[in-house]
């Protein structure tokens, strides 16, 4: 495997700049950083009639850290009391919330009903309180919920054993994770019912006091598999207009049950054919042969990208008066060096078959011509954890050239949350803090354990959990 370069490595605006021409690509950057109200990454937003304080947004995660029955435990407060501290004034989600029981990813996901929404409102008080204590004001705030159901990748239950929710045969993944041909694809009326969660989670979002939800469509989650289920019979596949039906009946749920309600949808711009190991550890794509129809986004061949229906989709979303999309691509499940570029893989991945800069890079281009296509929606943009030193000034380029609304940041929250008050005022980067995407935030929960930063975060660090991850890498080293 061709050894790529450490970004940390890359001591100079030159060298990284140089290493990226080396790549073949280009990545907007700017050499020097804009300080103080005249910067573009601390210039107001509006959307839908609200401000939003500047251009940093915080991107939802799940930390296997939940109670069983869906309510936010103390290490779910602690990190959204952090998200509050970041100095971000856009919440996109924060958390990835289950609408019923059976669609959760994991059995500690954060779940939303009526016996967990009066905690979830805490929660996000946890995180007002953190923000005005620090900043002084939140009415330059906006604070969203993700709404998900986990289909084909539900985890729900203490077993951990995957109990998936599948929308139509799909000939590749069903392979991959052993799904055996007689197990039964949702009906209608289980979607119908699905749909009918959507509407109740978002009217108890409101309730809970957030200012929009999050109707997921990405990272071959349900809302995600829908815009590909092209060969699934019925109201809800087949033409384009079938596989929208689902979150066009949960628009028109939302609308009807909580007026009012700002609604988002983060998107898989583009995906790609499953991964998987080749013998040396490094990524390939799993075999199929002919076309491969199943990637949204895509262009047949399983490894390129082709937007057309990705517009039809942004303009739907335009005439059902969402503003708001969160962009992503991939799947964590199939092709995580697509999704969240990374050097280093968690214990079930494969080592990147192409430098993770790449995959930066397509992410940001795409986002950004979708931005240039579609100028009045406002975007959030996603990858940027992997620029670690250069994210800055990669970030205030984009923004500045009105590539990107909105800078999101997953990943890099969890060792350094208050990262984003440190760029807005001019301070320098806090290097020790830095994600360098070891990926034992991935691995910690694809082993039964609460998802954290192991590495970087002291609180992490002196957990049990710590040693056991250790003890895994070395094994896997072995």
């Amino acid at each position: 495997m061709m050894q790529y370069k450490k970004i940390a490595s890359l001591k100079t605006a030159d060298d990284f700049l140089s290493y990226a021409q080396s790549l073949g690509i280009e990545l907007p950057f700017d050499k020097e950083m804009s300080q103080g109200p005249s910067s573009p990454l601390a210039q107001t937003l509006h959307v839908a009639g609200r401000k939003i304080g500047n251009r940093f947004a915080v991107l939802p995660m799940e930390g296997w850290d939940c109670l069983a029955d869906g309510r936010p435990s103390e290490l779910t407060l602690r990190r959204w009391r952090n998200f509050g501290l970041s100095g971000a004034k856009l919440i996109w989600g924060g958390e990835a919330a289950a609408v019923q029981h059976d669609g959760r990813s994991n059995p500690r996901q954060l779940m939303i009903d009526r016996n967990t929404v009066k905690d979830i409102e805490n929660m996000r008080k946890v995180l007002l309180s953190a923000h005005a204590e620090k900043f002084g004001k939140t009415n330059d705030l906006l604070i969203g919920l993700q709404l998900t159901h986990s289909g084909r990748f539900s985890r729900p239950n203490e077993d951990k054993k995957l109990e998936s929710k599948i929308v139509y045969r799909h000939p590749v993944l069903d392979r991959k994770f052993n799904i055996p041909q007689k197990h039964p694809v949702l009906s209608d009326n289980e979607i119908s019912g699905i749909i009918k969660n959507y509407v109740e989670a978002a009217r108890l979002s409101q309730e809970a006091g957030f200012d929009f939800v999050d109707v997921k469509h990405c990272h071959g989650y349900l809302g995600h598999e829908f815009l590909s289920a092209i060969e699934r019979p019925g109201p809800y596949g087949g033409s384009f207009e079938n596989r929208t039906r689902f979150l066009r009946e949960i628009v028109a749920g939302i609308r009807r049950e909580a007026p009012g309600l700002l609604i988002g949808v983060r998107l898989s711009l583009f995906d790609f054919v499953p991964f998987r190991k080749d013998p040396s550890g490094v990524g390939e794509p799993e075999p199929f042969s002919g076309t491969y129809p199943y990637a949204f986004g895509g262009d047949g061949t399983g490894q390129g990208i082709e937007l057309r229906e990705v517009y039809l989709f942004l303009d739907l979303l335009a005439s059902l008066g969402i503003e708001m999309v969160c962009s992503t691509a991939g799947s964590p499940y199939y092709n995580p060096h697509i999704q969240r570029p990374a050097l280093f893989p968690p214990c079930d991945g494969y080592l990147p078959p192409e430098d993770p800069l790449r995959g930066v890079a397509r992410q940001l281009a795409v986002a950004g011509e979708i931005k240039k296509n579609r100028p009045n929606m406002t975007f959030v943009g996603t990858g940027y954890t992997y620029l670690q030193e250069w994210l800055p000034n990669v970030a205030q380029a984009i923004v500045g050239r009105g590539l990107i609304d909105s800078v999101g940041l997953g990943r890099m929250v969890l060792p350094y949350p208050d990262i984003v008050a440190d760029i807005l005022e001019g301070r320098p980067l806090k290097k020790a803090r830095l994600c360098r995407t070891f990926s034992d935030c991935t691995t910690a929960p694809r082993n039964g354990m609460v998802s954290g930063c192991y590495p970087l975060d002291p609180d992490y660090k002196c957990r049990p959990e710590h040693e056991k991850i250790s003890e895994i890498k070395r094994k896997l080293a072995k």
